[in-house]
């Protein structure tokens, strides 16, 4: 018997990689979902910091001037796609402009152009942000099908979970949104 399509829009939720997840790029991720439609998807991997490279490390890189001490916004690896290209999620307390500008929802914004960096380094930023260089996309049903698959749980977003975790504890905290004990989960997906 063929599972229905999944009919419902994941725009602005979580996704949380279950333990068996095979990719190794998504493997113990929490991806933040900018966009989820019938024909696309897009987000962001919020826990997986690249140490390489620290926020005003790339604001030189980019010869943005910075006034004063900037805050630590963490850069992570926000995906395999255009690794090149960056990606400011923050609040919405800061609007959200440009042409790569994105209010998600009443709480998130995404923003792809370097307005929001000048912003942030000038101190009129928002209040949250970290920088992700990449994304995650998905094609017309391909996250619907890893879904039905068992590869990825969904969970409500919060501004606490998204931006104030540590990295490592971004994982087991999505988890545990959900009334799941990360160490009760086991790698293997059961089918009756």
């Amino acid at each position: 018997m063929a599972m229905p399509d999944l009919e419902y829009d994941l725009t602005g939720k979580l996704l949380i990689a279950m333990p068996g997840m095979e990719d190794p790029r998504f493997a113990g991720a929490v991806v933040f979902l900018c966009v989820h439609s019938p024909g696309e998807a897009m987000g962001l991997i919020v826990n997986k910091p690249i140490d390489q490279v620290t926020f005003s490390e790339m604001m030189e890189q980019l010869e943005i001037v910075k006034r004063g001490t900037p805050p630590d916004v963490p850069v992570c690896y926000g995906g395999p796609v255009e690794m090149r290209r960056g990606f400011v999620l923050h609040s919405s307390d800061c609007a959200p402009r440009g042409e790569d500008a994105l209010r998600i929802d009443h709480r998130f914004a995404m923003t792809g152009t370097l307005d929001i960096l000048e912003d942030i380094a000038a101190g009129r930023g928002p209040q949250r942000a970290l920088l992700a260089l990449g994304y995650a996309g998905w094609g017309e049903g391909q996250l619907d099908a890893e879904i039905k698959r068992n590869d990825w749980l969904t969970a409500d977003a919060t501004l606490e979970l998204v931006f104030d975790h540590k990295m490592e504890r971004k994982w087991d905290a999505a988890m545990q949104s959900l009334g799941i004990n990360p160490l009760m989960l086991s790698s293997e997906a059961g089918r009756a």
